[in-house]
Formats: C-alpha cells, structure tokens, sequence
C-alpha cells in the first residue's frame, strides 16, 4: 500500500521514528509531529530522563517547537501526531495552544486524558485515534517487556 504524503497514517510513521529515537536513548518510546498546511514543523520524542524534567513529554516538546517555528502560541490550524494518548498535562497544553486536530496511535491505559471522564481538549479540537494502533502498541510493550527482563 502505498502511503499519501498527507495522510494520517504517512504523519504517524513520522511520529512513529521519533519514538523510535527515545527507544534507543531508554526512554519511554513516544513521539509526536506537529503539522501545519500539511508540512511537518515540528518534531519531537520524550526526554524526561534526558533533561530530568517530567514535563519533558513529546508533545510539550512539539508544541514548544511548534509555537517558536509559527511565532503564535495558539496553533488552531494545526495537528498533532503522537503515538501515544496524551496524558492530562500535555492534553491541557494542547487546549491552551488551541490545537486544532489531535491524532494518537494507541490508547495509554494508565494515565490518558481520557480516563479523566471528560473531555479537557478545547472543543474545537478535533480527535482521530488508532491510527498505527498495532505498531504505537507493539514499540511501547517491547520496551517495557525489555525493562522488565
């Protein structure tokens, strides 16, 4: 199958390889990819062990990147790509920075915003998941099966 280069699933396999990254630097593998007009502007992967700081998620990281490449803080005219569910901090951050299309791979059964029981994203986010699902779910589980062993 070959992919479009605007297609979810193409932004995907880019957040996917910035998983990849944190895989191999030990930390926990997710990555995002903010796009904009359907151009990557900004790319990321979770540091927290890296920086020592727990804020240091993939997508604060994006979003940070993001507001700097577009100069604005509200990014209505952007989507995110992560791999992973966003927790309720980087959820929050996507509502502050108007977000304004959110599209995970796999749901994060723990600590996902959505477990909360409502919806903190702004309202005018739109919300894609599963994309890539298996492949989000299979990088994360290898990890943590490797950390484990």
């Amino acid at each position: 199958m070959e992919l479009s280069v605007h297609s979810s699933e193409y932004f995907m396999r880019q957040a996917l390889q910035e998983a990849e990254k944190a895989y191999r630097k030990g930390e926990i593998p997710v990555g995002a990819v903010v796009v904009c007009r359907n151009k990557i502007i900004a790319r990321a992967y979770n540091q927290t062990e890296t920086l020592n700081d727990v804020t240091a998620h993939s997508e604060m990281i994006a979003l940070t990147a993001a507001s700097n490449y577009i100069g604005a803080k509200y990014l209505p005219e952007c989507a995110m790509y992560v791999t992973l569910e966003p927790c309720v901090m980087c959820a929050g951050a996507l509502f502050w920075a108007q977000i304004g299309k959110l599209v995970y791979g796999t749901d994060d059964i723990l600590r996902g915003y959505s477990r909360t029981g409502s919806n903190i994203l702004h309202p005018k986010t739109v919300v894609e998941k599963g994309v890539l699902k298996d492949e989000c779910k299979s990088l994360l589980d290898g990890f943590f099966k490797n950390l484990r062993e």
